[in-house]
């Protein structure tokens, strides 16, 4: 099984940001949260930090897991555990180095997009405000915890 990340960035207008993948990528121009595959030796959170530099040029300050979810993709072999983190970084802007397309969107408006068929679960949890990125990061840093907040 591989071990993939995701980082669910929410800005202080309740915006969050998402990618479109690229047309040559599997699964072309589907929608995702950033992330990608945790190389051997590294820790997710390590992986997290690097993705988001190579993909969108960004700064990552601090992440929380917030769930997680097995899933196969048709026709590969191969099992992903995706690891989601709400996720801070310090940066404004956010360049698409390794994407289509990014776009700051509202949780109402995630379902309008057609993503990737692991984020479905995460994507109707943040629809319906049941995990808010922001408050959970905002909670950890006050109790100094990195622990998995329950799902739902």
């Amino acid at each position: 099984m591989r071990t993939v990340v995701a980082a669910v960035i929410e800005r202080s207008d309740r915006r969050l940001l998402i990618g479109q993948r690229l047309k040559e990528d599997s699964s072309p121009l589907k929608w995702e949260f950033p992330g990608g595959k945790v190389r051997e030796g590294e820790s997710p959170e390590a992986a997290l930090a690097r993705e988001l530099q190579e993909e969108l040029g960004v700064t990552l300050v601090r992440s929380v897991e917030i769930g997680r979810v097995r899933h196969q993709y048709a026709g590969t072999a191969e099992e992903l555990e995706i690891r989601f983190f709400a996720a801070a970084i310090t940066e404004s802007d956010a360049v698409p180095y390794e994407f289509e397309k990014i776009a700051w969107v509202l949780p109402k408006e995630l379902g309008e997009y057609d993503f990737l068929a692991a984020n479905r679960e995460l994507i109707a949890q943040l629809a319906t405000g049941r995990i808010k990125p922001a408050e959970i990061l905002e909670g950890a840093g006050k109790t100094g915890s990195s622990q998995r907040p329950a799902a739902g």
